[in-house]
């Protein structure tokens, strides 16, 4: 028996980490089979880096829908990695832009293929799913309208009144 599955709503959280979990797992080790050290983590980062050269954290943040605390640990591991560099910002020297150190670019090169197939079998396997990344979506459309602190304590309260 699979408690997660059985406890349905109540254990959503746990079945989306469980599921991130795996995915994140296989990325890893689709990654290795391509003998490249890549923490899954960095994909984001990088890739915006690749396609829209020098961004601000706040602006990647932004752009891949995550806290900017988020992006500011990737970038402090990118950085330690050697594969982005930051930089005065020439219109606002309070702010820096990361970019892609040639290294960093090498290595988004390399992964190009990689990532199109990483692609070509997230879409495949969103078929097969039904739709997910709809679903998904609609998800995130229904916890912008309510917060599920909102929704549990509107039902916590009706129970308590009943």
């Amino acid at each position: 028996m699979d408690y997660v599955r059985t406890k349905a709503g109540a254990a959503l959280g746990a079945r989306l980490r469980r599921l991130s979990e795996r995915l994140d797992n296989d990325a890893a080790r689709a990654y290795a089979a391509q003998g490249v050290e890549f923490e899954q983590r960095w994909f984001g980062v990088l890739n915006q880096l690749a396609l829209n050269g020098p961004m601000s954290v706040g602006a990647l943040a932004e752009a891949l829908g995550i806290t900017h605390v988020s992006v500011s640990q990737t970038r402090v591991s990118l950085e330690k990695a050697g594969l982005i560099r930051q930089e005065p910002d020439a219109s606002d020297a309070r702010r820096r832009l990361l970019s892609l150190s040639p290294r960093g670019k090498a290595l988004a090169a390399r992964l190009a293929p990689l990532w199109a197939a990483f692609e070509q079998a997230s879409l495949a396997l969103d078929v097969e799913a039904g739709g997910l990344g709809d679903a998904l979506a609609r998800l995130e459309a229904a916890l912008e309208r309510q917060s599920l602190f909102e929704r549990i304590t509107a039902a916590y309260d009706a129970r308590g009144r009943r």
